[in-house]
């Protein structure tokens, strides 16, 4: 006869009174003495065991040696070392070494976060309703003049009552030509390139945009920005998808979560930072989860900013939103903006079009782009090509393009009847 040991064992999620998760280790013992059967010349025999049976005692020193390190798990769970000392006696990797493998307890949200997620689901949870009196508020963030004013009298003209236009200049007042911008200008203040001002303005736009019920979808445009298409086209692109346009995608290199802080945290992960184009279109819904968010701002305010910490040069407009709403409503939004830019150039700002760019070709071109593009900034410079998807339907990603020169005006309005009237509808 001989002695077969086994031993079974899993780990047990226990919830005590105080809501603290404990993994409890579950464990037995088997013993079992089987027949040793001998083979001899292709006979089986059965060795002598009945007058000489085999002692059972059970090894008792094996028992004690898996509860001892069975404790030793629970207690460093359960109470985190205070001494890195202790952590090599197991690992040579020191305590991270030991504790990696170790399950890990959700984190308790704070109170702040808490309220975060119940106003973003009570928001969320209001339906989204598209009558005729519906409107597109178009947010225009300048530092002064909009040169592109005549062009966007002739896209407007005819679609009165489904449009609305706010105006933030934050250092001339402009003098406006087009009906559609006189007296639209709202109360606004300095902004500066990368500081968290930029979003102080988005915001105001979203504010006032908000007071008037009937806008359902908001676009923030700037001075460089011209339309791609058809207002009817671009009105029904956008009102009957129930989704959000913002550019959003993971990024690990130095301008990507190499920007990111510990002072964000808890309520902000480094694997839930994000980047993306300031360029959005949003929803109502998203618009005053945006606007009333104070939580996830001021994160952004106090961390985000040029040298906020040494050699990390954060640009809150490249993160705030795709941010907020990865970590709020991550399948409420498409990763992609409305508004082409191109970096070709590979430099701090995209490519500018000079009037000897504009052609119907190149203007036809921007239209037809169906993919979109994001390069992460680390070494390896990864490429991850996204389909245009409007409601599940393959489709033209752009609305909107950016950044013309002041002078391509003319050539623009040349041009606008024959290139935005290829299609009216994207159905």
């Amino acid at each position: 006869m001989g002695f077969v040991f086994q031993c079974n064992f899993r780990f047990q999620p226990v919830l005590t009174a105080s809501g603290i998760n404990l993994f409890l280790l579950e464990f037995e013992f088997v013993y079992e003495m089987k027949a040793i059967r001998g083979w001899r010349l292709g006979r089986t025999s059965h060795m002598p065991g009945a007058r000489h049976r085999a002692r059972t005692e059970k090894p008792v020193w094996i028992i004690a040696v898996v509860s001892l390190i069975i404790m030793f798990v629970i207690g460093a769970y359960m109470f985190p070392h205070h001494s890195k000392a202790a952590c090599y006696m197991l690992s040579s990797k020191g305590c991270k070494g030991f504790t990696d493998w170790l399950p890990t307890s959700p984190r308790e949200f704070s109170y702040d976060e808490i309220t975060a997620r119940v106003v973003t689901r009570e928001v969320l949870s209001s339906p989204r309703v598209i009558k005729k009196t519906s409107k597109i508020a178009f947010m225009f963030l300048t530092p002064g003049i909009l040169p592109f004013e005549k062009l966007w009298d002739l896209f407007f003209r005819g679609h009165e009552g489904k449009l609305s236009v706010y105006i933030h200049a934050s250092k001339d007042t402009p003098v406006h030509t087009s009906r559609y911008f006189i007296n639209r200008d709202i109360p606004s203040d300095e902004v500066v390139w990368g500081t968290i001002s930029m979003i102080d303005a988005e915001r105001r736009l979203l504010a006032s945009a908000l007071r008037d019920p009937e806008n359902q979808q908001f676009v923030l445009l700037s001075d460089s920005c011209v339309p791609l298409r058809s207002f009817e086209y671009m009105y029904n692109y956008m009102m009957f998808s129930n989704v959000s346009y913002v550019d959003c995608f993971y990024d690990p290199g130095r301008h990507g979560t190499g920007r990111h802080t510990d002072h964000m945290l808890p309520e902000i992960p480094k694997e839930d930072f994000r980047k993306g184009s300031q360029w959005f279109s949003l929803k109502r819904q998203h618009a005053i989860i945006t606007a009333a968010d104070s939580l996830y701002y001021s994160k952004f305010r106090d961390y985000c900013g040029p040298a906020v910490e040494s050699n990390k040069y954060c640009i809150a407009d490249e993160h705030y939103l795709p941010t907020l709403f990865h970590i709020l409503d991550p399948g409420g939004i498409v990763n992609w903006t409305l508004t082409y830019v191109d970096w070709s150039e590979k430099k701090w700002h995209p490519k500018t079009y000079m009037p000897e760019d504009i052609t119907h070709e190149l203007l036809k071109n921007l239209m037809s782009i169906d993919t979109v593009s994001h390069v992460t900034s680390d070494r390896t410079g990864v490429v991850t090509w996204t389909q245009c998807l409007w409601n599940g339907i393959k489709r033209p990603c752009y609305l909107f393009g950016r950044k013309f020169h002041a002078d391509t005006l003319d050539k623009l309005i040349d041009l606008f009847s024959n290139y935005t009237s290829i299609l009216h509808k994207p159905h």
